[in-house]
């Protein structure tokens, strides 16, 4: 009888050690991490269209006007980094834009406004 309460506690203790392992291995869950890269990268060139979401710009070495985006996020800057009003940008006006895509989008972070260079004719 003595045996018989020995390897029952033995059991029970057997149990009790191994048991929280199996079920923490059971309960185990799976953990993914997902990492996205957005590259920003600019262009330059003269404002064509403003409209009240998006822009046109041609660039001096570009075959066709490119459009972007623009977002309440989306800043305006001097060539000095000085903000300025979005009203300032508009057709004829000189710009470098820092832009991200997304998908066939492309979405304006930054338009640097650059002053514009009329030359003169000489007489």
């Amino acid at each position: 009888m003595k045996m018989i309460k020995t390897v029952c506690g033995l059991a029970l203790l057997s149990l009790a050690l191994y048991a929280p392992a199996a079920l923490a291995q059971a309960v185990q869950e799976k953990t993914t991490t997902t990492t996205t890269t957005t590259k920003t990268t600019n262009n330059s060139g003269t404002i064509t269209e403003f409209g009240s979401d998006s822009f046109m710009i041609k660039s001096p070495s570009g075959s066709a006007p490119v459009t972007y985006e623009y977002t309440e996020t989306t800043t305006y800057v001097d060539e000095a980094g000085n903000p300025i009003a979005m009203e300032s940008v508009k057709a004829g006006v000189p710009v470098t834009v820092y832009f991200s895509q997304s998908g066939d989008r492309m979405v304006a972070t930054k338009v640097v406004v650059k002053k514009s260079t009329t030359t003169m004719p000489r007489s």
